[in-house]
């Protein structure tokens, strides 16, 4: 070892540069490594740090699901960042959720944006499972879902309908790209918009925010 290899050594930051080292790959092998067997979690994949299994994801995430499921099972426990995800890939696991233990996963997730919005989660999507979230299903399904009501608005959704066919033959005409999710989300808005309010608020092919809620706009 060389007079400058120990000036290297001896200087003070060296001796900062090793304890980060090892306080990082503590970190990554703490954060790393799952344990499912202590708490009797689902198998899940490597984490990383931080961002634990976000980056797992990929451009295609159906598929990356069903390669992870090869791996770990059909029933998979999956973090993106402090957020536990339960990730179910065949028809027995789905059963299991969604019949069996429905109660245990039928509450959603509390936040506080919907609660401030929402007036401490009194929509009917955010509320908690019980008596006022049956309550207000109920009211929706008999008032609003109704066979009546909702044929009520028949020509509503046909005209918005024939809209979009006629886009569709537009962009054909032109020999253009034809965006659908976007046209399938316009249509929606659209439709939601003319029964629940009156009237349409989306300009062309863009949707303006600042029309439903102005200080946003």
């Amino acid at each position: 070892m060389g007079p400058e290899a120990i000036l290297f050594l001896l200087q003070p930051s060296f001796f900062c540069i090793f304890p980060l080292l090892f306080l990082i790959t503590f970190l990554f092998k703490w954060l790393s490594t799952t344990p499912t067997t202590h708490r009797n979690l689902p198998p899940s994949p490597p984490k990383l740090p931080i961002i634990r299994n976000l980056h797992q994801l990929g451009l295609y995430p159906h598929r990356s699901l069903q390669s992870l499921a090869r791996q770990h099972g059909p029933l998979m426990l999956l973090c993106f960042g402090s957020v536990k995800v339960l990730v179910a890939s065949s028809i027995d696991a789905t059963h299991e959720i969604m019949k069996t233990h429905d109660r245990i996963f039928s509450n959603r997730p509390r936040s506080s944006i919907p609660s401030t919005l929402l007036y401490n989660f009194k929509d009917i999507a955010f509320a908690p499972y019980g008596e006022y979230w049956r309550q207000v299903k109920s009211i929706a399904v008999l008032q609003l879902l109704s066979h009546k009501r909702v044929q009520s608005f028949r020509k509503v959704r046909e005209e918005e309908t024939d809209l979009l066919i006629e886009k569709i033959r537009e962009a054909l005409s032109s020999s253009s790209l034809i965006n659908f999710s976007n046209m399938f989300m316009l249509l929606t808005n659209d439709v939601v918009c003319r029964v629940a309010l009156g009237r349409k608020y989306s300009v062309g092919d863009v949707f303006n925010v600042g029309d439903c809620i102005p200080w946003l706009g």
